[in-house]
Protein backbone atom coordinates (compact mmCIF):
# COMPACT_ATOMS: atom_id res chain seq x y z
CA UNK A 1 0.00 0.00 0.00
CA UNK A 2 1.21 3.51 -1.00
CA UNK A 3 2.19 6.49 1.56
CA UNK A 4 0.28 9.46 1.18
CA UNK A 5 2.13 12.09 -0.42
CA UNK A 6 2.85 15.51 1.36
CA UNK A 7 3.98 18.44 -0.51
CA UNK A 8 5.46 22.01 0.90
CA UNK A 9 6.69 25.31 -0.77
CA UNK A 10 7.84 28.44 0.49
CA UNK A 11 6.48 31.67 -1.27
CA UNK A 12 7.42 34.95 -0.15
CA UNK A 13 9.10 34.08 3.06
CA UNK A 14 12.22 33.65 4.73
CA UNK A 15 11.83 29.85 4.79
CA UNK A 16 11.97 29.89 8.71
CA UNK A 17 8.59 27.85 8.93
CA UNK A 18 11.05 25.37 6.88
CA UNK A 19 13.75 25.46 9.45
CA UNK A 20 10.76 24.48 11.91
CA UNK A 21 9.61 21.50 9.76
CA UNK A 22 13.23 20.11 10.21
CA UNK A 23 13.23 21.06 14.10
CA UNK A 24 11.38 17.98 14.49
CA UNK A 25 14.47 16.47 14.94
CA UNK A 26 14.65 12.99 15.46
CA UNK A 27 10.46 12.43 14.58
CA UNK A 28 11.72 12.92 11.00
CA UNK A 29 12.12 9.54 10.79
CA UNK A 30 8.81 9.14 11.61
CA UNK A 31 7.57 10.83 9.68
CA UNK A 32 9.22 9.81 6.46
CA UNK A 33 7.44 6.18 7.66
CA UNK A 34 4.46 7.94 7.35
CA UNK A 35 4.61 9.94 3.95
CA UNK A 36 6.33 10.21 0.59
CA UNK A 37 7.28 13.64 -0.01
CA UNK A 38 6.53 15.23 -3.37
CA UNK A 39 7.49 18.71 -4.57
CA UNK A 40 9.25 20.20 -1.43
CA UNK A 41 13.28 21.44 -0.37
CA UNK A 42 13.39 18.51 1.73
CA UNK A 43 13.97 16.34 -1.67
CA UNK A 44 14.66 18.87 -3.86
CA UNK A 45 11.83 18.02 -6.61
CA UNK A 46 10.32 21.53 -8.18
CA UNK A 47 6.91 20.19 -9.56
CA UNK A 48 3.77 17.97 -7.87
CA UNK A 49 4.36 14.63 -10.08
CA UNK A 50 0.93 13.38 -8.52
CA UNK A 51 -1.95 14.21 -6.18
CA UNK A 52 -1.30 14.69 -2.71
CA UNK A 53 -2.41 14.09 0.43
CA UNK A 54 -1.18 17.51 2.08
CA UNK A 55 0.33 20.81 1.42
CA UNK A 56 1.87 23.17 3.27
CA UNK A 57 2.42 26.47 2.25
CA UNK A 58 4.81 29.16 3.41
CA UNK A 59 5.07 32.44 2.87
CA UNK A 60 2.46 34.89 0.79
CA UNK A 61 1.88 35.64 -2.50
CA UNK A 62 4.16 38.72 -3.88
CA UNK A 63 4.32 37.94 -7.69
CA UNK A 64 3.04 35.79 -10.55
CA UNK A 65 4.80 33.04 -9.66
CA UNK A 66 3.80 32.69 -6.41
CA UNK A 67 0.16 32.59 -7.18
CA UNK A 68 0.68 30.18 -9.97
CA UNK A 69 2.24 27.91 -7.32
CA UNK A 70 -0.18 27.85 -4.75
CA UNK A 71 -3.03 27.40 -7.60
CA UNK A 72 -0.98 24.28 -8.27
CA UNK A 73 -1.13 22.98 -5.17
CA UNK A 74 -4.89 24.06 -4.18
CA UNK A 75 -5.18 21.99 -7.13
CA UNK A 76 -3.21 18.80 -6.43
CA UNK A 77 -3.30 18.83 -2.68
CA UNK A 78 -6.19 17.19 -0.63
CA UNK A 79 -5.61 19.31 2.36
CA UNK A 80 -4.01 22.86 2.22
CA UNK A 81 -1.85 24.26 5.19
CA UNK A 82 -1.34 27.66 5.37
CA UNK A 83 1.99 27.85 7.91
CA UNK A 84 3.74 30.96 10.07
CA UNK A 85 2.67 34.44 9.58
CA UNK A 86 3.64 35.07 6.06
CA UNK A 87 0.91 32.77 4.83
CA UNK A 88 -1.82 33.19 7.69
CA UNK A 89 -1.43 37.13 7.57
CA UNK A 90 1.23 38.49 4.79
CA UNK A 91 3.99 38.79 7.48
CA UNK A 92 6.91 40.68 6.92
CA UNK A 93 6.71 40.67 3.52
CA UNK A 94 3.17 42.59 3.46
CA UNK A 95 4.50 45.55 5.19
CA UNK A 96 4.70 46.80 1.98
CA UNK A 97 1.50 47.20 1.24
CA UNK A 98 1.14 50.65 2.62
CA UNK A 99 4.12 51.55 -0.24
CA UNK A 100 3.19 52.57 -3.57
CA UNK A 101 5.16 49.03 -5.52
CA UNK A 102 6.91 51.76 -7.56
CA UNK A 103 8.51 53.64 -4.57
CA UNK A 104 9.30 50.03 -3.44
CA UNK A 105 11.30 49.36 -6.85
CA UNK A 106 12.92 53.09 -7.20
CA UNK A 107 14.12 52.31 -2.94
CA UNK A 108 14.97 48.83 -3.99
CA UNK A 109 17.01 49.68 -7.76
CA UNK A 110 17.73 53.37 -7.92
CA UNK A 111 17.15 55.05 -4.52
CA UNK A 112 18.33 52.92 -1.83
CA UNK A 113 21.12 54.13 0.45
CA UNK A 114 23.04 51.16 -0.64
CA UNK A 115 22.55 51.42 -4.18
CA UNK A 116 25.05 51.93 -7.26
CA UNK A 117 23.06 51.71 -10.13
CA UNK A 118 24.23 55.06 -12.36
CA UNK A 119 21.94 54.04 -15.54
CA UNK A 120 19.10 53.56 -12.92
CA UNK A 121 18.44 50.06 -14.59
CA UNK A 122 15.46 47.66 -12.87
CA UNK A 123 15.48 44.44 -13.98
CA UNK A 124 13.52 43.39 -16.98
CA UNK A 125 14.43 39.83 -17.48
CA UNK A 126 11.29 37.85 -18.64
CA UNK A 127 12.38 35.31 -15.92
CA UNK A 128 12.13 37.68 -13.27
CA UNK A 129 8.38 37.10 -12.25
CA UNK A 130 6.49 40.26 -12.04
CA UNK A 131 5.21 41.54 -9.01
CA UNK A 132 2.33 41.90 -7.47
CA UNK A 133 0.97 45.40 -6.21
CA UNK A 134 0.45 43.58 -2.86
CA UNK A 135 1.29 40.98 -1.03
CA UNK A 136 -1.20 38.91 -0.12
CA UNK A 137 -1.81 35.80 2.37
CA UNK A 138 -2.78 32.63 1.24
CA UNK A 139 -6.18 32.60 1.92
CA UNK A 140 -7.29 35.68 -0.30
CA UNK A 141 -5.90 33.83 -3.45
CA UNK A 142 -7.33 30.28 -2.67
CA UNK A 143 -9.37 28.31 -0.32
CA UNK A 144 -7.34 27.10 2.93
CA UNK A 145 -8.07 24.31 5.06
CA UNK A 146 -5.92 24.54 8.66
CA UNK A 147 -3.76 28.15 9.53
CA UNK A 148 -0.96 27.25 11.60
CA UNK A 149 0.14 30.36 13.18
CA UNK A 150 3.54 31.57 14.34
CA UNK A 151 7.03 32.77 13.12
CA UNK A 152 7.52 30.18 12.46
CA UNK A 153 5.14 28.15 14.07
CA UNK A 154 7.06 25.29 16.59
CA UNK A 155 7.92 21.81 15.25
CA UNK A 156 5.51 20.35 17.54
CA UNK A 157 2.72 22.55 16.14
CA UNK A 158 4.05 21.18 12.73
CA UNK A 159 4.05 17.76 14.35
CA UNK A 160 0.70 17.41 15.70
CA UNK A 161 -1.32 19.13 12.74
CA UNK A 162 0.51 16.71 10.05
CA UNK A 163 0.45 13.49 12.45
CA UNK A 164 -3.36 14.18 12.94
CA UNK A 165 -4.12 14.25 9.68
CA UNK A 166 -2.30 11.63 8.25
CA UNK A 167 -3.76 9.26 11.04
CA UNK A 168 -7.09 10.52 10.20
CA UNK A 169 -7.65 12.40 13.63
CA UNK A 170 -9.08 15.48 14.22
CA UNK A 171 -6.82 18.55 14.28
CA UNK A 172 -6.49 19.81 17.86
CA UNK A 173 -4.11 21.41 18.50
CA UNK A 174 -3.88 22.64 22.35
CA UNK A 175 -3.35 26.49 23.60
CA UNK A 176 0.26 25.76 24.33
CA UNK A 177 1.19 24.63 20.80
CA UNK A 178 -0.67 27.90 19.60
CA UNK A 179 0.63 30.51 21.64
CA UNK A 180 3.54 32.67 21.59
CA UNK A 181 4.89 34.93 24.41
Amino acid sequence: MSKPRVATTSLAGCFGCHMSLLDIDERILQLIELVDFDRSPIDDIKHISQRCAVGLVEGGCCNEENVHVLHEFRENCDVLISFGDCATMGGIPAMRNNIPLEECINEAYRDGPTVYNPEGIVPQDPEIPLLLNKVYPCHEVVKIDYFLPGCPPSADTLWAALTALLTDKPVELPYELLKYD
